[in-house]
């Protein structure tokens, strides 16, 4: 029984914006949310959040685990991320050249109004650190308020703005 993924949205960011947000679930499908090519305008790691009614939700009922993929040291493990205000998986977004960030996130249960909306990531940075080490992680969170959620907004943590990027959003079609 193949699958296939249906595209729902795009956003490719080629100006400053804050934030980048796509909106557009509306059944129980599982989704997928992929991002390559992300710089900010300043270092900076980037949060994530589910949106309401395509408003992010700035709420302090985020939590998060991961594994810490290094390719120049030794894993690490994230854990104990809990009552946060967005989901951070990023290890230090740069501004050009080598400093990109990219991924893909799973969503579960987001139509859902009685669940937790909840995701798995796999995720990859070029470090902007002297060494330009690749770092990724593998994880997953939570957010634990029983709502329906309708897409995921993505923000710099320290301010900055994103200069570049294409995120987008596919259902998950398992059979027809």
């Amino acid at each position: 029984m193949a699958g296939k993924l249906i595209q729902v949205s795009t956003n490719t960011v080629s100006s400053a914006v804050s934030t980048v947000t796509i909106t557009g679930i509306n059944t129980d499908d599982v989704y997928l949310c992929a991002w390559s090519n992300v710089f900010c305008s300043a270092d900076d790691d980037i949060g994530i959040r589910v949106t309401t009614s395509g408003t992010p939700d700035s709420d302090s009922e985020y939590d998060y685990a991961s594994k810490d993929l290094k390719a120049s040291g030794t894993f690490g493990n994230t854990t104990g991320r809990v009552n946060l205000d967005d989901w951070d998986f990023s290890a230090g977004v740069g501004t050009s050249g080598n400093h990109s960030d990219n991924g893909i996130m799973y969503l579960y249960n987001f139509n859902n109004s009685s669940e937790f909306s909840f995701i798995t990531i796999e995720n990859v940075t070029n470090r902007n650190d002297a060494s330009g080490d690749l770092f990724g992680f593998q994880g997953g969170g939570v957010h634990t308020v029983a709502e329906a959620n309708d897409g995921i907004s993505f923000r710099c943590q320290n301010g900055n703005n994103f200069v570049s990027g294409t995120y987008t959003l596919y259902r998950i079609i398992w059979y027809e």
